[in-house]
């Protein structure tokens, strides 16, 4: 009689086909066996009771930022992985702008680097640089997941103007690699931020004054044109507002291979709160929701599949290092694995959004675009990585309960439905009860779809 290496008994599994109750069970890192609930007959050595809870395909999270290597005071490996593995998110696509991976050289040194410091499994990205650019068919060939490319000169990254971006997208094209574009103008934020300081402006509504509206669309409707051209495959990272949203989906149409993807914070949060929280409020593009009828155009969006995936563009920074600098000087950011998880089962459980389109968005569809096999899915033959959820939980979030160095959530107070009660990776349970049970942080490091 086979013994299966991990059984999860008595749960409604939630993919993006549906619901079913189905008992799962693991054998070897893969899902070797799905049987309805309580069917008898299988066994295994060890057994998660899911009586009453959903069991979801771990969450896929393909944009974080861990600073590791780089400024590992705001966040590491070992602290941002656990707060993924915490809430359900069992593998992360990560790149830091204050160590680019930018040559060959430095993927194998960040590999190497990170060999036993995650908690989960993870992709690397790297940064495309103007002067880089005959690193991308090398990188892809590497196993990089996705190149990341600013148009806009922040975090210390050079921008591509749009002939560079050409050039950039029509190399991906070539080597059917992938790309996640940071969307601003830069003649528009520079001219923007050169008024604003000229006005002696320091008030927390420079934010989106200089990150505007403006600059993002401008800068979403040229790269979704040039990737129709190129035929590249583009994804428009944190789109912000719906119209950004109608910029992609018109290029998406005429056959351009380009997506959007989207976060919490624009889906949530107000552009208003940064007139009190300055800094606390300090990312880009930055919040943008104004009205309530503006939210529902958001989550109808997120809702229709305008929005293909969601990430949490997890940026952190602790409260002395934004409270420390002006609103000039204080880090772009925000926290985001502690919270999207329970935000986004919340939304699914107050009839925001449903648990198949939180499944499809924050897992399937970030698998599929950045083509991580096995990921993403509960079906036999795919990973064993599931997130176990008690929807008959109430609790608040707060900063107290973020695993993160940042400390900090933008979302304290806020009281949610539904939480993450396990956690398991490659069949193994990795987190239970709110503690990470993985004492070797044995996360792997996926290499991408054209690693040689």
């Amino acid at each position: 009689m086979t013994v299966f290496d991990l059984a999860v008994r008595g749960g409604t599994v939630v993919t993006a086909r549906g619901r079913a109750r189905l008992d799962v069970y693991a054998a070897g890192g893969r899902i070797a066996a799905l049987r309805a609930a309580g069917a008898p007959g299988l066994d295994a050595r060890q057994v998660v009771d899911a009586s009453g809870h959903y069991v979801l395909p771990g969450m896929v999270d393909s944009h974080v930022h861990l600073m590791d290597p780089g400024d590992e005071a705001r966040e590491d490996f070992p602290t941002g992985s656990g707060a993924a593995a915490l809430q359900g998110v069992t593998t992360i696509v990560e790149h830091t702008h204050g160590w680019p991976v930018t040559t060959v050289e430095r993927l194998r040194e960040k590999v190497a680097h990170l060999e036993g410091r995650s908690y989960v499994d993870y992709g690397l990205a790297a940064h495309l640089w103007p002067e880089h650019l005959d690193q991308l068919a090398p990188l892809w060939a590497a196993g990089v997941t996705f190149f990341k490319i600013f148009t806009c000169d922040t975090h210390g990254i050079p921008a591509l103007g749009a002939d560079l971006l050409l050039d950039a997208f029509d190399g991906l094209a070539a080597v059917d690699g992938t790309c996640l574009v940071h969307c601003e103008d830069n003649a528009i934020t520079a001219a923007a931020e050169a008024r604003l300081r000229a006005a002696g402006r320091t008030d927390g509504w420079i934010v989106p004054e200089w990150r505007s509206r403006a600059a993002e669309e401008v800068a979403v409707t040229t790269v979704a044109l040039l990737a129709r051209l190129a035929g590249a495959r583009v994804t428009v990272a944190h789109a912000s507002t719906p119209d950004v949203l109608d910029a992609v989906a018109d290029q998406a149409k005429r056959g351009a291979p380009v997506a959007a993807e989207t976060c919490p914070q624009y889906l949530l949060l107000r552009e208003e709160e940064v007139a009190n929280l300055g800094p606390f409020r300090k990312f880009t593009p930055p919040a943008r929701i104004r009205s309530d009828d503006e939210a529902d155009r958001m989550w109808a969006a997120f809702n229709t599949g305008m929005v293909h995936h969601l990430s949490t563009d997890h940026a952190p920074a602790s409260r002395d290092h934004k409270a420390a600098h002006s609103i000039w000087d204080a880090h772009f950011g925000l926290p985001g694995l502690d919270s999207t998880t329970p935000l986004m089962i919340d939304a699914a459980l107050r009839g925001r959004t449903s648990l198949e389109r939180v499944v499809t968005a924050y897992a399937t569809a970030p698998a599929r675009r950045y083509r991580l096999a096995g990921k993403g899915d509960v079906a036999e033959g795919r990973a064993a990585d599931l997130a176990v959820v008690d929807p008959d939980v109430t609790w608040t979030l707060d900063d107290a309960t973020v695993h993160s160095k940042a400390g900090w959530t933008p979302y304290a107070g806020r009281q949610v439905r539904g939480r993450v009660v396990a956690t398991v990776l490659g069949g193994r349970l990795v987190a239970q009860d709110g503690q990470l049970l993985d004492g070797e942080r044995s996360g792997r490091f996926l290499a991408g779809p054209g690693a040689r």
